[in-house]
């Protein structure tokens, strides 16, 4: 980051620009982190990244080779390292015929940044490298305690907080998957109804990758005074991301969304929010600004930001969802 930039950065609210000689992470600018792709052959067509991608979140072929190819290649490299590491681990227990283990990849942001796609599209890649042909994602939205449950314990308006969720459930799904047990499910979660499918569950076998998507994916549990080990979910990643964008940009992503929602999806007659179809375009946009003030704002200041630089990669997102800005957590 140029001084320039540092010191627009220093003039915004709430922002803190890091000493870069005590800073944990190498910074690099788009065009730096591009070159890295290397050789790294470009798999995936425009239609298919087409498909990938979220609503109102845009990304073409060029953002996948300026970003996610050197991303998919870094992953790659440590993959491997990692599959060696724990066959050297296995003789040394003398276990060598204990199954495979996943890496596990967490992805973290505000709600409206771009999680979804940047998920789908590192799954797209990361299965077409040799050595990691099964990859499979999950999002924590089916860890969510079910409507009932929140409207009972009074948290409809904190859905997505981080007292929101079984986080019990998904520890022990994580542990599961970690410990390379088969067959490993995970609840589903409907975005038409807004709630968890009573019955429907998602089966994980095994994976070589596992990514799992959410907003509080990276957030610590309150530590104990007597040293009781309380594990978090982020101790079984291998590896995490998190979106990054400023507060503004968010928050008119999050409306564009909820306009184009309002046209869509939202007139199904079994969608939760099939209130809002009906609303002028003004009352749409206030009742979205009211949304996200009220409840994503909060959400994003209190849990999600403080977890950024706890992140082994962070991509910093322009007014455009273009990624300006990567940084890298040094080993």
């Amino acid at each position: 980051m140029s001084a320039a930039q540092q010191a627009a950065r220093a003039a915004e609210p709430g922002v803190d620009v890091p000493d870069h000689d005590l800073s944990p992470y190498r910074v690099f600018s788009r065009e730096e982190w591009a070159r890295l792709r290397a050789d790294t052959p470009m798999t995936l067509t425009a239609d298919e990244i087409m498909r990938l991608q979220s609503l109102n979140d845009p990304i073409g072929l060029e953002e996948v080779v300026a970003i996610y190819l050197p991303l998919s290649r870094l992953l790659s490299l440590y993959v491997a390292a990692t599959q060696g590491l724990f066959r050297a681990t296995q003789r040394f227990l003398l276990a060598e015929n204990e199954g495979k283990v996943p890496y596990i990849i967490g992805v973290a942001g505000s709600v409206a940044v771009g999680k979804s796609t940047t998920a789908r599209v590192l799954k797209a890649l990361l299965a077409r490298w040799p050595n990691t042909p099964k990859v499979d994602l999950v999002t924590t939205d089916g860890f969510l305690l079910p409507n009932a449950e929140l409207l009972r314990l009074g948290l409809m308006e904190r859905k997505g907080f981080p007292e929101s969720y079984d986080t019990g459930h998904l520890l022990r799904f994580l542990a599961d998957i970690k410990a390379g047990k088969r067959n490993v499910t995970a609840p589903l979660y409907s975005h038409l109804v807004y709630d968890v499918v009573p019955g429907e569950e998602t089966v994980v076998d095994r994976p070589d990758i596992l990514i799992v998507e959410g907003l509080n994916v990276l957030q610590p549990a309150r530590l104990p005074k007597d040293g009781t080990a309380i594990p978090f979910v982020s101790d079984y990643f291998d590896f995490s991301v998190y979106l990054d964008a400023d507060e503004h940009d968010l928050q008119r992503w999050y409306v564009s969304r909820f306009l184009k929602l309002r046209q869509t999806a939202f007139r199904d007659p079994l969608s939760y929010f099939r209130k809002y179809a009906d609303l002028s375009e003004q009352e749409a946009i206030e009742t979205a600004d009211g949304l996200w003030t009220r409840i994503n704002l909060l959400n994003l200041r209190d849990n999600i930001v403080p977890t950024r630089q706890r992140a082994s990669l962070i991509l910093r997102k322009g007014p455009s969802h273009r990624i300006e800005q990567v940084a890298l957590r040094r080993l």
